[in-house]
């Protein structure tokens, strides 16, 4: 993978990084305790608060392993080994890694992986 690429893929990481840290920061109300007053609020509404509650931390859990593979894949940039598989050495394909900036398997591992 040449200079021009490296970087290309090194921005689009970092831009989506950045987007999944505003995602995360806008969404803190929502995960924030329910109240539990029954007098402000009724059991309906309190269940739907707390299925919304659940719904944010499940995708925060989400955005945060996103961010970790991120991380992970800006250190493989890094040591020089982004866009090759971590488990055999190949080269990942350009299209892969359009699709996922993080992947770290080729197609033949990932499926290894997988199963």
């Amino acid at each position: 993978m040449n200079e021009t690429q490296l970087l290309y893929f090194r921005k689009k990481l970092k831009d989506r990084e950045a987007e999944l840290k505003t995602l995360s920061s806008g969404a803190r109300d929502a995960r924030k305790p329910v109240e539990l007053d029954q007098q402000s609020v009724g059991r309906l509404s309190r269940q739907d608060a707390l299925q919304q509650q659940a719904m944010a931390n499940a995708q925060e859990a989400r955005r945060a392993n996103e961010l970790k593979k991120i991380k992970a894949a800006l250190v493989r940039i890094e040591e020089g080994e982004y866009g090759f598989c971590v488990e055999c050495g190949e080269k990942i394909s350009e299209r892969r890694l359009e699709i996922d900036l993080t992947a770290a398997h080729c197609a033949p591992c990932a499926g290894a992986v997988t199963r």
